[in-house]
């Protein structure tokens, strides 16, 4: 049986976990290293996972998944140094860590970068994953593999990871972000609180799913619900005044600058 350790068990590794579980066959054993005592009784007893120290984890693990702030990610990488198999896979999820810091500490490892979001916690996530300097075509296409257990995975260069934090990574907290002002809006309007929450949800997925499957950009397809002089171009009237799109860039941008700050430490 396959040895993958899971460093770190909140949101994101449980939703790994999951993904895992389901879709590798055969099934691996998965060991997780979680500091808080509860959440770890928490993931054995739901998921059947085993708990050690990350130095323990690791060691036996043919595939290693990071999955813990970039703050920590240097004292774990000394912590479990000494234990990685020669070859092994290495996967980090740190946003704004490059994998030459991870190389240098495991320099036997195969190491790939990746930037999952939160909708793999419903097999519905995106990840951009990029290998490191010495990391071979197999065990990229393997991280790719076990990596789709969670969703779509796309392959960009290591540059441009910042940019996939900063768009796809973060991009559900903007989703959130708006949903919260449109039920607001919804409940403002006399709507029945949970009614308002259904409406939203189901208008952001249909339209998500629009712009999928759709050919025409999303001007386009904007403009096809914006009658002029209509309810709509009401309401795009006062984002525009307001800066709302240019706002969001913004947002974006400082993103993608708070991921290179935490590359550089």
């Amino acid at each position: 049986m396959s040895r993958f350790a899971v460093l770190g068990g909140g949101v994101m590794g449980e939703a790994l976990i999951v993904g895992l579980q389901r879709r590798i066959q055969p099934a691996p054993q998965i060991v997780v290293a979680e500091k808080r005592p509860e959440r770890a009784a928490d993931l054995v007893g739901r998921l059947g996972v085993q708990v050690a120290e990350a130095a323990e984890a690791v060691r036996g693990a043919e595939v290693i998944i990071l999955v813990v702030k970039p703050q920590d990610i240097r004292t774990l990488l000394a912590q479990i140094g000494g234990q990685v198999a020669d070859g092994a896979l290495v996967v980090s999820i740190a946003a704004g860590i490059p994998t030459s810091l991870i190389e240098s500490a495991l320099p036997t490892a195969q190491v790939v970068r990746a930037m999952p979001n939160t909708p793999a916690r419903i097999e519905c996530g995106l990840t951009g994953i990029s290998p490191g300097a010495s990391c071979d075509p197999q065990h990229l296409q393997r991280a790719s593999e076990l990596l789709s257990a969670v969703g779509t995975v796309v392959q960009v260069p290591e540059s441009q990871q910042d940019a996939v934090t900063s768009v796809s990574g973060s991009g559900p907290a903007y989703l959130f972000y708006l949903a919260e002002a449109m039920i607001d809006g919804a409940i403002a309007g006399g709507i029945d609180p949970a009614q308002a929450r259904l409406m939203v949800a189901a208008t952001l997925l249909g339209s998500a799913q629009l712009l999928q499957a759709s050919d025409e950009a999303p001007q386009t397809l904007r403009a096809n619900v914006t009658s002029p002089g209509g309810t709509t171009a009401a309401a795009i009237g006062v984002f525009d005044d307001r800066g709302v799109l240019d706002a969001i860039v913004a947002g974006i941008a400082a993103a993608r600058q708070r991921g290179a700050e935490l590359a550089a430490g």
